[in-house]
């Protein structure tokens, strides 16, 4: 869909108020710090051990509590105070917080060692004037929080961008837009978070709303600064002593993602779009035929009109293209296929809703309280004001009636919103003031809604904008209208890591490109075998050229169900790294300076990265690429996963491509499980399953795994859940390898006690000589051509016992 864009106008001449800031006094209430200094009060807190927050109040404001992103309870965490006539000391015994009364400063510090310090800190900086545009609105001034930054230092977040993964030099916009058809450069686009990740292992998440901009020392001055036209002045500054701490600190600051269904990792039909009820079923038998495994359906915007232009808003079955919608809902259900509606926030006045919208007041307004209308490329319109009781319940009303025509998901398109006009006005404040957290509270209205209406209903929320903590609400993020091309391709690992580290970890991309009729059948299955390994599996374009495999050549349809199958051959592994990232916020997807964070050659690399902590994965991003250079992470040995060959770990190796599939390795002494060939999720049991253990003789260590069992339906509940682990213990002494296998159930589990696993040791270069169970009977068999053992065994509450002697 072509995207029109919107432009709010700051000018860069500043100067600042506060150069003389004086402490004046300071007083301590429940472990917070009131400091009053000349020109307002600052109010510093800690959450937990590694993170504070700090806010200031200029003379004349009050301070605002609200936070749209953080739900972390204070609880007025404890900590040491330290404090004489020179400065004011606040420890954790992970996060300092030093306030130097002068000059007047604050500093902190992490294991001793300074990390960030305010510059000017808050200050007010006066613009000239600017030539007034037709609907914007120009600001006089706008405020600024500034800090020093370390010279050498990368810097991450700021939302989705294509920028390199070190954004520090870029002066980044905080407003939230669509960028159609981008490639290989995007410095706006429909994520802009206000979070700042350094390399030294921090993070700062400015905690506000309104629109602004985050300058990640585009100066070159070794200056940070967030600048925004109005609202609070707080920030949080986290702290963590590994990238997965730190990760997990912010996710539990803002919340963590709730553990998606099952058939959400699966394969999903989906084009821009399915014109009528008879192309979407023509469409599902065709996948049933050619044997493609497929979870979902998505239906865009003919579901409510003939036309793209002038329905939208419409938001109900157009009957003489969907005739029998409830039925053919049911018929893909039964199929085990969900169905998935996009809805817009966006009502025209030419759509069957308009007058109701009006009459029932759910719209944003103009400064006399009519509906705002304006003009935009799918008509004119007004859009739901979902910061109002009205509207958000009149919204919801929407998604109910569908789920209870039994659809599977929501899928919730131009969110940013994609036109705002600044002069708008919702309940929240204006349009500017809001803007960037319409699509965080669109998410949370959606899912709140499947809380109190559908609690036994773990919701699916496709939405293509929000904000800091979206997350929690189960929002599920794309990368936008992509083009079609290499360039589209290049930077989607880029997105992907970037947000992952930023909490939204299932963003990915429309696989094979969204823009444009660029008909490219190697681009289209690279860039399907690249999402074999994202958090997402999900093809969709403009249906010029076709998005679904069924209808694409011979031998790029060849390939890409070869993609697919793989895909579901990870089922369980991928299912559990979602469990993994529901407990701790830990990404899917994650940079390889993860797996070394003192390698600085690793800091700026996006073109390979770690699916989970097993897999190493490295996309083919050019045309014809006979060769591709690879970096095995240090510390482990890693096996290609396809032909066996192993590489030493803080090795390079040209890699010779091949078609079939992207360079991937698995790291040598992990257990992964392994799904047999299925259609769809719903078909998923553990007696379709294998645990492959990639024996390492190297390693003597004790090795702990555990994998993740529910229904893959019933929103997750530690204390009433039905669930259970299977939990895997190796060890190497001497000749003998022992493993130790044990299956522990849940209070509620009541599925059955006992279940046979089928574990295949790789790797065992020959027939071993002796084997004990313990606790189970079994048996064993030797693959002497591909030097694998195949174990077949019980497995209960007790725990088992494997001896092998090699």
């Amino acid at each position: 869909m072509k995207k029109i864009l919107f432009l709010f106008f700051f000018s860069t001449l500043g100067f600042s108020q506060n150069t003389h800031r004086q402490y004046v006094s300071h007083s301590w209430s429940n472990y917070e710090l009131e400091l009053k200094t000349n020109d307002g009060t600052y109010f510093i807190l800690f959450y937990n051990d590694d993170i504070a927050e700090t806010s200031f109040v200029p003379k004349g404001e009050k301070f605002n509590p609200k936070s749209h992103a953080v739900v972390l309870k204070t609880n007025y965490h404890p900590f040491q105070i330290n404090e004489n006539a020179e400065f004011i000391e606040m420890k954790t015994i992970g996060l300092n917080v030093k306030i130097i009364k002068s000059p007047f400063q604050i500093i902190y510090s992490h294991q001793n060692k300074t990390i960030l310090s305010e510059k000017l800190g808050y200050f007010k900086r006066k613009h000239e004037p600017l030539e007034r545009v037709k609907g914007n609105i120009v600001y006089d001034s706008t405020e600024v929080i500034q800090f020093n930054l370390n010279a050498t230092e990368k810097l991450y977040g700021g939302g989705a961008r294509v920028l390199g993964m070190n954004r520090r030099g870029n002066r980044l916009a905080l407003y939230n837009r669509a960028d159609y058809g981008y490639e290989t450069r995007s410095e706006l686009m429909n994520f802009t978070l206000p979070i700042v990740i350094s390399s030294q292992k921090y993070m700062v998440h400015f905690d506000n709303v309104p629109v602004g901009y985050l300058d990640l020392d585009s100066k070159k001055e070794n200056v940070l600064e967030y600048e925004t036209i109005s609202g609070r002045k707080t920030y949080q500054v986290i702290v963590g002593n590994s990238w997965e701490n730190l990760v997990a600190n912010y996710t539990e600051l803002t919340g963590r993602q709730p553990l998606p269904p099952r058939w959400a990792l699966g394969n999903f039909s989906s084009r821009f779009g399915y014109h009528s009820e008879a192309e979407a079923r023509r469409t599902i038998q065709k996948f049933k035929e050619e044997n493609i495994p497929v979870d979902a359906i998505i239906l865009d915007l003919y579901w409510f009109g003939k036309e793209v232009q002038g329905t939208m808003g419409n938001l109900e079955v157009y009957r003489d293209s969907f005739p029998t919608f409830e039925k053919m809902v049911d018929d893909f259900n039964k199929m085990g296929i969900k169905t998935i509606p996009i809805t817009e926030p966006f009502i025209l006045t030419t759509s069957k809703k308009w007058q109701e919208a009006v009459d029932k007041k759910i719209l944003a307004t103009d400064s006399k309280g009519n509906p705002f209308t304006y003009d935009f490329y799918f008509g004119n319109t007004g859009i739901i004001d979902i910061f109002k009781i009205d509207g958000k319940k009149w919204f919801w009303n929407i998604y109910q009636e569908l789920a209870n025509k039994g659809v599977g998901g929501v899928w919730g398109d131009l969110g940013e919103p994609e036109v705002f006009p600044a002069a708008a006005q919702t309940f929240g404040g204006s349009a500017d003031e809001v803007h960037n957290i319409y699509g965080h509270n669109w998410a949370k209205l959606v899912f709140e809604g499947y809380q109190n209406n559908f609690p036994t209903q773990r919701p699916f929320i496709l939405m293509r904008s929000g904000y800091s903590g979206s997350q929690r609400y189960g929002m599920i993020p794309w990368s936008g209208d992509v083009n079609r091309t290499w360039g589209g391709l290049s930077g989607q690992v880029e997105i992907s890591l970037q947000m992952g580290m930023q909490g939204l970890a299932y963003m990915h991309s429309d696989l094979g490109g969204f823009a444009g009729a660029n008909l490219d059948d190697e681009l289209y299955v690279r860039w399907l075998q690249y999402g074999v390994f994202n958090p997402i599996f999900r093809p969709h374009a403009q249906s010029d050229v076709p998005s679904e495999p069924v209808f694409r050549s011979d031998n790029a349809k060849s390939l890409a169900k070869q993609a697919i199958e793989m895909r579901y051959k990870l089922l369980q592994y991928n299912y559990n790294l979602a469990y993994e990232n529901s407990q701790t916020g830990i990404p899917l997807m994650r940079p390889l300076f993860f797996e070394e964070p003192d390698n600085e050659a690793l800091l700026t690399k996006s073109d390979g990265y770690l699916w989970g902590k097993d897999f190493l994965i490295y996309p083919i991003l050019e045309a014809g690429q006979k060769t591709k250079e690879v970096y095995f992470p240090n510390g482990s040995t890693w096996m290609d996963f396809y032909s066996g060959t192993t590489y030493e770990g803080g090795t390079t190796h040209q890699i010779t491509t091949v078609r079939s599939y992207i360079p991937t390795f698995v790291r040598k002494g992990t257990i992964v499980p392994l799904v047999d060939r299925i259609q769809n999720t719903e078909a998923f049991t553990t007696d379709k399953m294998e645990y492959h253990y990639y024996f390492d003789e190297k390693i003597t260590d004790e090795k702990a795994f555990s994998f993740y069992f529910d229904d893959g339906k019933t929103p997750l509940n530690d204390d009433q859940g039905n669930f259970y682990f299977m939990h895997f213990e190796t060890e190497k002494e001497g000749k003998w390898l022992e493993i130790e296998v044990e299956k522990e159930t849940s209070e509620k589990y009541n599925g059955n006690k006992e279940e046979t696993v089928t574990l295949i040791v790789q790797d065992i270069p020959k027939k071993p000589r002796k084997i004990k169970f313990k606790n189970t009977k079994g048996n064993m068999q030797y693959n002497e051509k591909l030097k694998y053992c195949t174990f077949t065994f019980m497995v209960s509450e007790e725990e088992v016992e494997i001896k092998i002697k090699l």
